[in-house]
């Protein structure tokens, strides 16, 4: 029983940490799209921190880590659908243009990049185990994060840009967080089957005992 539980952790923290790695590319990516004003994605992200790391104090589990991906992926949807309408109203309602573009920001992305900035005080929750190791965890991770971000920065301004319109690469980062999150619910079902098989199993052998 060990064993097998052993191998569902070795193969759940490479998922985990790829999942973080990806986040990281999207937050950057996102960043670069949203604009200039990076005080918006810095104070977003901050509380983003502040709510993951609450939320990961109350019975974290890799079913709701998944569903921060699904959030995410929905949330920012409206940047694609709805940034031209709603920024023409802000403008129009709003004639310094530096106010305007600050509260333009902050109603298209400040939603979705506080959900992104849950990401990464969660993992950190569901990859210690061994409190001594805590350090050395939570290092590895954002060194994992930050070069997801330095990759999503370069391939976003260097290429996608360049090669797509700005609407289908919000629609890609979209599509991928949401895939990202099924994919952990999906992991963390399969788990749970297997333990609950196990379990069954070994039941059934104490009665035969």
């Amino acid at each position: 029983m060990t064993n097998k539980n052993n191998k569902i952790q070795q193969w759940q923290n490479p998922l985990i940490y790829l999942l973080a790695f990806s986040s990281g590319f999207c937050i950057m990516g996102i960043e670069l799209l949203g604009g200039r004003i990076l005080a918006v994605f810095m104070l977003s992200l901050s509380f983003g921190y502040l709510a993951g790391g609450k939320l990961s104090t109350k019975a974290a589990s890799l079913n709701r880590y998944g569903l921060i991906f699904i959030c995410a992926g929905i949330a920012i949807l409206p940047v694609a659908f709805s940034s031209e309408w709603l920024m023409e109203a802000i403008f129009l309602a709003i004639e310094d243009t530096r106010y305007g573009s600050l509260l333009a920001s902050m109603a298209l992305f400040f939603i979705p990049t506080v959900i992104l900035g849950m990401i990464s005080p969660y993992s950190v929750r569901l990859l210690v185990t061994d409190k001594n190791k805590s350090g050395q965890v939570a290092g590895f991770l954002y060194f994992v994060s930050t070069l997801g971000s330095a990759l999503g920065t370069i391939i976003t301004s260097f290429y996608l840009v360049l090669l797509f319109e700005v609407n289908d690469i919000i629609m890609v980062f979209s599509a991928t967080l949401l895939v990202l999150g099924v994919s952990a619910m999906l992991f963390n079902r399969v788990n749970q089957q297997k333990t609950l098989s196990e379990n069954d199993n070994n039941h059934q052998g104490v009665a035969h005992e």
